[in-house]
C-alpha cells in the first residue's frame, strides 16, 4: 500500500504542479512504474474541476467559468501537454521527411503552424466543455483528464521510444510495461462504468481505436513517440473524450 502511494505521489507530482514528492526519490525507473496511475492522476484533477464547478456554479455565466475550468486545468498541469501539441503541429507542417520532421520536433522555436494548432485545439476544448449538458457536465469533466493520461500509457508501452538531442523524455518510458497499461486501462475501463454505464464501454472501444490509429500515425510518421508526441496525445485525446460524450452521451 505504501509503495502504491509513493508510485501515485511521483505520478502526482510528475503531472501537475503540487509539491507532492520533495520527500521521495523520483528515478527514471520510478516514474515509468508510476505510469500506472497516470489515468488515476487525471481522476483528481476532474474532480477538482467538478469542486470548482459546483462552488461557482451559481455565481457566474457558464459561459465564463468553462474558461475559468479550462484556465485552472492549463495551470495545475504547468501547461505541460501544451507545449507538445505545439512542437508536434509544428515538425509536421515544416518536416517532410521522417527525419525532417525528427529535426523540427527537437527544435524548442515555436511556429506559426503550432501556435495556430495550439489556440484552435483549445477553443475546441472550450467549445466541447461548453455544449456538455449539465446532466453530464460533471462527468465529462472527470472523464476527459483520465483520458488524456490513460493515452499516455498506452503510447508509451505500445510504441518505439524517440530520444532528443538532450537524451531526455523517453528516458522513464522505458521502464513502463504490460503491468502498468493493463492498470491504466482497468482504471479507465472501471472510471467510464461508473460515469456513464455501459454506454462507457462503447466510449472505450471507440477510445480505443483511437489510440490504435494514433499508434499507427506516430510509428509511421515519427517512427515513435518522446515526451513531446505524448503531451500533444494527451491534448488530442482530450478533445476526443469530449467530442464522443457530445455525440454519445
Amino acid at each position: 500500500m505504501r509503495y502504491s502511494w509513493e508510485q501515485f505521489r511521483i505520478a502526482l507530482a510528475f503531472l501537475t504542479i503540487l509539491p507532492v514528492d520533495r520527500s521521495l526519490e523520483v528515478t527514471p525507473l520510478r516514474l515509468g512504474r508510476s505510469m500506472a496511475l497516470f489515468p488515476a492522476v487525471g481522476l483528481v484533477l476532474g474532480l477538482g474541476l467538478v469542486v470548482i464547478d459546483s462552488l461557482l456554479g451559481g455565481l457566474i455565466p457558464r459561459s465564463v467559468l468553462d474558461c475559468l475550468l479550462l484556465l485552472l486545468l492549463i495551470v495545475a498541469t504547468g501547461a505541460l501537454h501544451l507545449d507538445g501539441i505545439a512542437e508536434l503541429f509544428d515538425s509536421l507542417a515544416n518536416g517532410k521527411s521522417r527525419a525532417g520532421i525528427s529535426r523540427a520536433i527537437q527544435d524548442r522555436r515555436g511556429g506559426a503552424m503550432g501556435m495556430v494548432g495550439l489556440v484552435m485545439l483549445l477553443l475546441l476544448k472550450y467549445l466541447c466543455l461548453f455544449n456538455l449538458p449539465l446532466g453530464v457536465k460533471s462527468a465529462g469533466l472527470i472523464f476527459m483528464p483520465a483520458v488524456g493520461r490513460w493515452v499516455q500509457v498506452v503510447l508509451a508501452v505500445s510504441c518505439r521510444h524517440l530520444r532528443s538531442r538532450e537524451n531526455s523524455g523517453a528516458v522513464y518510458l522505458e521502464h513502463a510495461g504490460e503491468r502498468e497499461l493493463l492498470i491504466a486501462c482497468g482504471t479507465l475501463i472501471a472510471v467510464s462504468l461508473v460515469l456513464f454505464g455501459m454506454e462507457g464501454i462503447f466510449l472505450v472501444f471507440m477510445l480505443g481505436i483511437a489510440a490504435i490509429l494514433l499508434i499507427k500515425y506516430f510509428e509511421m510518421r515519427l517512427g515513435g513517440v518522446n515526451g513531446d508526441v505524448l503531451g500533444a496525445s494527451s491534448e488530442l485525446m482530450e478533445v476526443f473524450s469530449l467530442l464522443l460524450v457530445l455525440a454519445v452521451i
